[in-house]
């Protein structure tokens, strides 16, 4: 589900250093004229206004229908926790925040999961920064359902690189939600980043010029859904 991206995220993005133009690769092993990695988000100020503007767009398009925030391990963690916040804060909803170890814990209350503690019919939105392949979503969805019989209903991502999945020729974000039946939506597409960021100055530096933007242009005519 695309929805219209705040212009406030992306001036976010850019003064928390998230945005990266020049020549990549990304995990997947596709080269990239951007990259963006939200671990660059190191600020409490900046951590707040990111759950803020997850937790809007999660009562943008789920509305009342969440239990738990669930943030997979580790970039996920603090999502889920600032986001969760930010729904008791800002929208009078206090739901529950979770999130995964890397390893099982074998001792003192053990278990795979920390914080809520899942309960069959538990509305769970998973929040993530960015999703290229997919993997750390199909890793968690079947950790989540050995706890309970909980029903995952989204996918919040932060910035929806609109590239092709693994598995087609659909988007990763799309075709997660097809998967596994749940509603993706993402703060932000790359499209909408380029349109609010081309050739604008944030903070007395223009970051994305236009020679740039056409080159993402060209990576999205040949690697985007078709």
């Amino acid at each position: 589900m695309t929805v219209p991206a705040d212009p406030a995220l992306v001036d976010l993005l850019v003064r928390a250093d998230v945005l990266s133009f020049g020549d990549f690769v990304t995990k997947s092993g596709r080269p990239t004229p951007y990259f963006a990695n939200f671990g660059n988000v190191r600020t409490g100020a900046h951590i707040a206004e990111l759950g803020r503007l997850y937790a809007d767009r999660i009562v943008a398009v789920f509305g009342d229908g969440v239990d738990v925030v669930f943030g997979p391990a580790y970039k996920g963690i603090p999502l889920a926790v600032t986001t969760a916040a930010a729904l008791a804060e800002h929208h009078g909803r206090d739901v529950g925040f979770a999130f995964d170890r890397k390893e099982v814990k074998d001792h003192g209350e053990g278990g795979a999961l920390v914080g809520h503690q899942l309960r069959d019919g538990d509305r769970v939105v998973i929040v993530e920064d960015v999703t290229t392949a997919g993997t750390s979503v199909r890793e968690t969805i079947p950790k989540l359902r050995a706890v309970a019989d909980v029903a995952v209903v989204g996918l919040v991502i932060g910035l929806d690189r609109q590239e092709r999945g693994p598995s087609g020729d659909a988007s990763a974000l799309d075709g997660l939600a097809a998967e596994f039946g749940l509603t993706g939506t993402s703060l932000a597409t790359i499209e909408q980043v380029v349109d609010l960021l081309v050739d604008r100055e944030v903070d007395g530096r223009v970051v994305l010029t236009a020679a740039h933007a056409d080159r993402i242009g060209r990576h999205l005519a040949e690697h985007g859904p078709r």
